[in-house]
């Protein structure tokens, strides 16, 4: 009952004038950003970001909780009117969405997704409000050690996410991990890697590397492999649902939500593996399986109800441990650090109106995506018509004058360039940028931790060994381990759903990775290798 009590104080927080404004701006910028080519929900809320630095604290956290939602449900429509997934998770409302849209079913196709997206966000929320604190309560008994060996399992589970490259995902935790090095040494007062900049001294802002990494290392690639072509934009009308349509998308709803809230509760889980099960869940449990592959309504509510409810359980582990699931979250949690608050176990106690006004607003958010999106579906179409060129450019003078007034300093602008670029160079190798930036947020909160457990044990390694360390270890261990042990196993000892979720990743990836559909960080999330100018880009 308490949480109900917090919750309703939270209402109070959320519903004052000026901050339910900002949750309704922050649906509409979010969806309008998100709902562009190739954005997707992470670059959104990293583009935006700056324009938050002048609220305050809950205020602007209210209005992220409005970017977060619009920026994903942006992120399905232009899935289903431009076979374009603005993130990995998104590949599946691709696979049916963009069939439907095709067979003239596009209304439909946006309908079930708004609608699954607002069952299953609400829910999911709900789930939130009522777990997060019990969870919180047990995190507050973690020792450093116990912190220092969640911190690695989110390191580990991050870069060995299924069907990407371990090596490329430890190559960008390391990048993460030395610019979050960057700067003076709290323990010893020492300049660690500034080279004598005394910029540098101070660390490099994590809004710097969030918008360089996302924002101007996709434009900048984007612009390096630009198709001279117009873009074609399938024509879409107010979303409507018939009988028939209701009646096959309301059990995905609740099946989707029952999938993804789980996985996007435990750290490093994501978004992507709870959408593919779903989708084969769905074709599995289908009164009509035949239409799968040709624009079945179930492939597109399912995965999408999954990918919202994913969303709202990542909230879990980033309010309760400070540890982001997937690269929206961890913007999100650079967010909240440069107002100088460190989500974790005592920010419910510490914070209690901001946490309980962000996830009151998350129903506001959800609830306002729903009235307003709907009607504002054929906007949002035309919106998708805007020259590559054009959306570029403007994201580049956008990002720009975010990193600047963040700090009012122009070696920002220099660093967002550095950082651009080597976001650049991360696409055009196929490092993912999920562990990059999680390497950079969590690496010093990691180190701080691994010091006070060493400095408790008088530098004895015993001290890093607690029995709830252990059996993280245990679990860490498993998941390097895995895919030897998957390798010995028999064929039939494998999961079926597992196996042929696998199967649909494989065929999504060949389908859309050989075009212009599937986005470049797509593609760096799945580990591919960039195609080079003889592909046509």
């Amino acid at each position: 009952m308490d949480a109900f009590v917090e919750l309703g104080s939270g209402f109070a927080t959320a519903l004052t004038p000026t901050n339910l404004a900002f949750a309704l701006l922050g649906v509409l910028l979010g969806t309008a950003i998100g709902v562009l080519p190739g954005i997707g929900p992470a670059m959104t809320v990293a583009l935006l970001l700056p324009l938050t630095r002048g609220l305050d604290v809950t205020t602007a956290l209210i209005m992220f909780a409005g970017i977060y939602y619009g920026g994903m449900y942006g992120g399905s429509t232009t899935s289903i009117l431009l076979n374009t997934p603005g993130e990995s998770a998104s590949v599946v409302t691709a696979i049916e969405g963009n069939k439907m849209a095709r067979a003239g079913r596009a209304a439909q196709a946006l309908a079930t997704a708004a609608i699954g997206s607002f069952v299953a966000g609400t829910i999911a929320t709900l789930l939130l409000a009522l777990l997060a604190p019990t969870v919180a309560g047990l995190a507050v008994q973690i020792s450093p050690a116990d912190m220092f060996a969640v911190m690695l399992l989110a390191f580990i589970a991050v870069t060995s996410v299924l069907g990407s490259s371990r090596v490329r995902g430890m190559a960008s935790l390391g990048l993460g991990l030395t610019i979050g090095l960057i700067g003076i040494d709290a323990t010893s007062g020492q300049q660690r890697l500034t080279f004598g900049i005394a910029e540098l001294a101070e660390g490099i802002d994590v809004v710097v590397v969030a918008v360089g990494l996302f924002a101007v290392g996709e434009a900048l690639w984007t612009a390096a492999h630009l198709r001279r072509r117009p873009i074609e934009v399938i024509p879409v009308g107010n979303p409507r649902m018939n009988r028939s349509d209701w009646r096959r998308s309301w059990k995905p709803w609740l099946r989707g939500t029952a999938i993804g809230f789980p996985f996007g509760a435990v750290p490093a889980g994501g978004a992507e593996v709870p959408t593919f099960l779903s989708y084969v869940t769905e074709k599995r449990l289908s009164k009509h399986p035949e239409e799968f592959g040709k624009g079945a309504i179930e492939g597109v509510a399912g995965p999408e109800a999954t990918n919202n409810a994913s969303a709202a359980g990542g909230l879990v582990p980033l309010l309760t441990l400070g540890i982001p699931t997937t690269a929206t979250a961890a913007v999100m949690l650079a967010a909240i650090e440069s107002y100088g608050i460190q989500p974790g176990p005592r920010l419910f106690d510490t914070e209690p109106a901001l946490v309980w006004g962000l996830i009151a607003s998350l129903f506001i958010g959800n609830a306002a995506l729903l009235l307003l999106n709907l009607p504002l579906a054929p906007l949002w179409a035309r919106l998708l018509r805007i020259p590559r060129t054009y959306l570029y450019a403007g994201i580049l003078f956008f990002a720009s004058l975010g990193a600047y007034a963040a700090n009012a300093n122009v070696f920002d602008l220099f660093m967002l360039l550095v950082i651009g670029a080597l976001g650049f160079m991360m696409r055009r190798y196929g490092l993912p940028l999920l562990p990059a930036i999680i390497g950079v947020i969590l690496g010093p909160f990691a180190e701080e931790q691994l010091r006070t457990a060493l400095q408790i044990s008088n530098g004895e390694l015993s001290g890093l060994v607690d029995p709830v360390a252990v059996v993280v270890y245990v679990i860490v261990a498993l998941i390097l381990l895995f895919p030897l042990v998957r390798r010995l196993l028999p064929k039939k000892a494998h999961v079926p759903v597992l196996d042929e979720a696998v199967h649909e990743i494989e065929e999504a990836h060949h389908h859309h990775g050989t075009t212009e559909a599937i986005s470049v960080e797509t593609r760096a999330q799945k580990g591919f290798e960039r195609p080079n100018d003889s592909d046509g880009y």
